[in-house]
């Protein structure tokens, strides 16, 4: 059955480079700490905030393996490991369990997109269960993909038992509740942005991993906790408070939105690893703005 502790707010924290754009992993660890100290079930490490495509497999897993050594235990770890193939995913599937992760965060596979279909995803998925010592999720990322699981697809993979969940990052409400309302007892929704966590606890999602979480992590808190709770009031106000900077720190400006963020904070956020740029001028100010309007930051 599936893990209620797994329920919650999750960060898909960034991944700190130095000006070398070399992996800080003091930094990593810093940054952890104070994660640590918020009231975040989690954090995922190396999803698509985590600039996991541009870490080669050795960077991955030490950054595994710093996070999960700096992250308490009662806070749960869950590794992006999604590779184009099955094998790739796989080998890196299991150094995740060896590094200490709680589950397993796929993302499609999306190069060969015209052959991507339901079938090629379903074997991609249960092939990966079957040999993962940790739970898997699947992640459905149209906007990074171009690939979008229909529901279907998504159930026919929930089959398995030993795939517990999708982080839905497509914003499809409807999806999520037909996959809600048909689900295996074990799979369980989560919404892939903060822009849309409310709507989609309302309709049975257990939680959010919200690239928002890693410079408002007491905000996206609380966004869950009231949606948790039903206090659809005061969590519709805040929802709809929040999707502005959701949305500059993620389809807008997206990674270093949350990294200049993270610097004004306090935490490390520091260089993106090209061929990602850092924000201009105007874009800076636009974030200040935005982080000042929810109280982030004073104006």
């Amino acid at each position: 059955m599936y893990d209620e502790s797994l329920y919650g707010a999750y960060a898909p924290i960034t991944t700190p480079f130095d000006e070398r754009g070399e992996v800080a992993y003091d930094k990593l660890e810093a940054n952890i700490a104070k994660w640590a100290q918020t009231r975040l079930t989690g954090l995922v490490v190396l999803g698509s905030n985590g600039e996991g495509v541009f870490l080669t497999e050795q960077e991955r897993v030490k950054v595994w393996e710093v996070a999960r050594a700096a992250l308490p235990r009662h806070k749960k770890m869950i590794a992006g490991t999604g590779c184009e193939s099955t094998y790739a995913t796989a080998k890196l599937n299991e150094a995740a369990a060896k590094s200490g992760a709680d589950a397993v965060l796929v993302i499609t596979p999306n190069y060969y997109r015209s052959k991507m279909d339901g079938p090629a995803m379903v074997r991609h998925y249960t092939a990966l269960a079957e040999e993962s010592a940790r739970p898997v999720f699947i992640y459905n990322m149209p906007g990074n993909t171009g690939i979008d699981l229909p529901p279907d697809t998504i159930l026919e993979i929930a089959q398995h038992p030993n795939i517990i969940g999708v982080k839905d990052s497509s914003g499809n409400v409807v999806k999520m509740g037909t996959v809600i309302a048909a689900a295996p007892p074990h799979f369980r929704v989560y919404a892939g942005s903060a822009s849309f966590l409310y709507p989609a606890m309302a309709l049975g999602a257990v939680g959010g991993v919200m690239a928002l979480a890693n410079i408002a992590p007491d905000l996206c808190c609380d966004l869950y906790e009231l949606a948790a709770a039903g206090r659809h009031e005061e969590a519709r106000d805040l929802q709809l408070k929040l999707i502005p900077l959701n949305t500059a720190v993620t389809s807008g400006f997206g990674i270093p939105a949350l990294k200049q963020g993270l610097d004004w904070l306090g935490f490390y956020g520091g260089p993106v690893r090209s061929p990602l740029a850092p924000l201009n001028d105007a874009q800076k100010l636009k974030l200040r703005e935005l982080m000042a309007a929810v109280g982030l930051l004073e104006s």
